[in-house]
């Protein structure tokens, strides 16, 4: 295969990528309108074990069998709590409370939140470019927060903002634990999902019901799992692996915000405010100034 025909076809990959994600925050609200948080997690976290086990198994056997084996059972136990347990438990609970439009790029400032992490877990050294970028990230998060009424600091919904930007919080300590595993990504990840539809499937159990009202929502809970949290990260990752400019191709993850505003536009009506896309952008660019200095982010970016 030429390096041409390589190439493109790791834009396709990683842009296959980007559009299905830049559809989950539009199907995150469709599906809340029929199920509540914990049941779209189970079902949802459900559907991307079974997708996440057939990549396990495919790629190594051995390593999926180990993981029931050994330190890798507290290992499995600690990833599967913070994904997708707690990190969807709260991100789904933040949807149900705020327009898709504001979840969506409050949730999106995990990558700042990562750099944070690695100065404090991973030794990385906190440089000007890293607290540049977290002061751009903090006053989109404000704008988006308080819809532009940046003076009178009136937030429409202060529980939903910190579940949102919480649920970024929680990601970033998920991704710095998967740093230190140093099993396969596809390995970790189908054990994590594991252990949390277990965990998941036990907060229902005491908490929450079973029940749904129609099966309608089941087919969206089973689209985020197949395209938020199971085959979307593989499209990805083959496009990492085939591009020949690793740091170029990752910057395409950060069109799938903007893109996912007009799905939301268009299939949920909302009406996009202007806080919301300068909020975003202030957001998108202090990541992206972080960048420009080689702070690696996670391996599986979202």
């Amino acid at each position: 295969m030429t390096k041409i025909k390589t190439e493109t076809l790791s834009i396709l990959y990683a842009l296959g990528a980007v559009l299905l994600w830049s559809t989950v925050a539009t199907a995150f609200k469709l599906t809340l309108e029929g199920l509540n948080y914990a049941q779209l997690l189970f079902y949802s976290s459900i559907t991307s074990a079974v997708v996440l086990f057939f990549f396990a198994f495919r790629e190594s056997k051995e390593d999926v069998i180990r993981i029931f084996k050994g330190d890798g059972l507290l290992k499995n136990f600690v990833l599967g709590l913070f994904n997708p347990f707690l990190y969807y438990l709260v991100l789904f609970q933040a949807y149900s409370l705020l327009p898709a439009q504001e979840a969506q790029p409050l949730n999106y400032t995990w990558p700042i939140m990562i750099s944070v992490f690695s100065v404090i877990f991973l030794g990385q050294k906190l440089s000007l470019r890293t607290i540049i970028g977290l002061v751009s990230a903090f006053f989109g998060v404000i704008v988006i927060a308080t819809r532009g009424d940046l003076f009178g600091l009136s937030f429409h919904n202060l529980l939903g903002v910190i579940l949102a930007v919480g649920s970024s919080l929680i990601w970033a300590g998920f991704w710095t634990m998967s740093l230190i595993d140093k099993r396969k990504n596809s390995i970790k990840l189908f054990a994590s999902f594991l252990f949390g539809s277990v965990f998941t499937f036990l907060f229902v159990l005491l908490f929450e019901s079973f029940h749904i009202s129609s099966i309608d929502y089941l087919f969206g809970a089973v689209y985020i799992g197949l395209f938020e949290m199971g085959i979307t990260f593989f499209l990805w990752m083959k496009g990492l692996q085939l591009s020949t400019n690793k740091a170029k191709t990752s910057t395409l993850a950060y069109l799938s915000p903007f893109i996912s505003l007009i799905f939301i536009a268009l299939i949920l009506g909302e009406i996009i405010r202007i806080s919301s896309i300068i909020g975003l952008v202030f957001i998108i660019g202090g990541i992206l100034f972080q960048q420009l200095e080689g702070i690696k982010f996670r391996k599986f970016v979202k």
